[in-house]
């Protein structure tokens, strides 16, 4: 990407366009008059309405044929190699000029007021809601977010301000790439175990990061965590701690949860539903804030985007507005419909500690439901690594449905089965786990049995959000 200067090129192929993260880089590139070609899978995403609607023709097979012979840059997808994509192999053989998605996304970001949005949980909600507080500011940002947000159609923002946030990845130390002049990191647990050998060197990836932050710049980072504090220490520049403890610069005082009393089965009533919180800063108040999202994880998002919009000196009463006003992003506690008078809410929860954090949101929306929680483990070595915590991460559920292990694009098999996490939860909570392999097995084990007294959480990084369609559709 070095040697691509963005400015002179005008005709751009895509392999993989339809990707989540890189669906955003090419509605920003599309803002800059780039005319734009691509291809993908046939299989449908919320990408393709994108697509549509920015009029770019795409084909939905690889092929050697597809790529442009006068195109001035190819973009791919970090999901294909030179081995499993004939495109890719192509363009390599022939060295045409290219960019990773992430490598383009950080020419971009690097080129502006890049706010990065770091961490192992909690980056896709706290980098949109602190996009969409910008905007809601006057800011005009330029956002790329790793999920769509519901009040977007998208997951992007195309600006003309000094703002760009981004939703920065740690795997494959994709971190690197990035200059930010401030930053948000949200949290730091061990994760991503094909990668990174061991925890040390998980935190160094964010360490190498945070050190990048300009002296003039800022990192606000949760301050209830000692690793999160930890990677802080390697930071230059001012550093701003959030949290729940006392010590930290921005605190929450007074949380509490609001129920109205409408029908508490009915999409509405799921954004009537709101915390609200105040926000202190030293021995200032910053006034009291309210979101529709549940849990206490999305109470700290929150905060982390009231303390940057308050270093950023920013109107915090629109501030309050924007984030009362938002809705959240796909598959993040996402309410999909009902079944039979059930709630069917879905998840992209795929590490033990965000599985925790949305079942503890459940319990407390639903106190007095039945939570079925249907987990489909994403990666082998992921599951492998952390099945005794992921064991111990459904005390919030009162039934667990466990699915096949989804394998993604990078493993096939990896020495551990979903019935050793079936076996090990229910070695704490006795016939509290069931082992169920497919989609369309979960859907007719459920579809039945569920009624009004229950909760179905569908949580996974793959496409277990398929259950919650197939269960909301009356003829499943």
């Amino acid at each position: 990407m070095n040697s691509i200067t963005l400015d002179k090129v005008k005709k751009i192929y895509v392999i993989g366009i339809k990707g989540s993260g890189i669906i955003a880089v090419v509605e920003i590139l599309k803002a800059m008059d780039k005319e734009i070609t691509g291809s993908d899978t046939n299989e449908k995403f919320f990408t393709d309405e994108i697509l549509q609607r920015l009029g770019i023709k795409y084909h939905e097979k690889f092929t050697v044929e597809n790529v442009p012979a006068d195109a001035d840059l190819i973009i791919y997808s970090t999901s294909y190699n030179e081995n499993n994509n004939v495109e890719l192999r192509y363009v390599i053989e022939k060295d045409l000029p290219r960019a990773s998605y992430p490598e383009i996304l950080a020419h971009l970001f690097n080129s502006r007021y890049g706010l990065a949005v770091a961490g192992t949980h909690g980056k896709t909600t706290t980098s949109a809601m602190l996009a969409n507080a910008l905007k809601d500011c006057g800011q005009a940002p330029n956002a790329i977010i790793g999920s769509q947000v519901l009040d977007w159609g998208g997951n992007a923002l195309v600006g003309t301000g000094e703002f760009f946030v981004a939703e920065t990845d740690e795997y494959q130390n994709k971190l690197r790439l990035y200059d930010p002049k401030a930053a948000i990191l949200t949290s730091c647990d061990f994760d991503h175990p094909d990668f990174f050998p061991d925890f040390v060197e998980y935190k160094k990836v964010f360490k190498d990061f945070v050190v990048r932050i300009p002296r003039g710049g800022f990192l606000v980072v949760w301050g209830d965590s000692t690793d999160t504090l930890e990677i802080a220490k390697s930071c230059q520049a001012e550093v701003l701690t959030y949290g729940l403890g006392e010590g930290n610069d921005y605190k929450i005082s007074n949380l509490k949860f609001l129920i109205s009393n409408q029908n508490p089965s009915t999409n509405e009533q799921i954004s009537k539903q709101a915390q609200s919180f105040e926000v202190i800063c030293g021995d200032l108040s910053l006034g009291e804030f309210e979101i529709q999202l549940a849990g206490k994880h999305n109470v700290l998002n929150a905060l982390a985007v009231i303390a940057t919009c308050h270093k950023l000196q920013l109107n915090l009463e629109k501030v309050g507005t924007s984030l009362r006003n938002f809705r959240g992003t796909s598959r993040r506690f996402e309410y999909v419909g009902e079944r039979n008078g059930a709630i069917i809410i879905d998840d992209y929860g795929h590490h033990p500690e965000e599985i925790v954090a949305t079942l503890a949101g459940a319990r407390e929306r639903y106190p007095k439901k039945n939570i079925w929680a249907v987990f489909h483990p994403h990666t082998f070595t992921r599951t492998k690594a952390l099945l005794s915590e992921f064991s111990q991460s459904f005390s919030d559920a009162d039934k667990v449905i466990v699915l096949d292990i989804y394998g993604s694009a990078r493993e096939t098999q990896g020495g551990v089965h979903s019935k050793d996490l079936v076996k090990l939860i229910n070695q704490f909570d006795r016939d509290k786990a069931e082992y169920v392999p497919t989609i369309s097995e979960a859907v007719e084990f459920l579809k039945d049995k569920i009624g009004p007294d229950d909760v179905v959480i569908t949580i996974g990084a793959g496409n277990v959000w398929e259950v919650g369609r197939k269960l909301k559709n009356p003829s499943a």
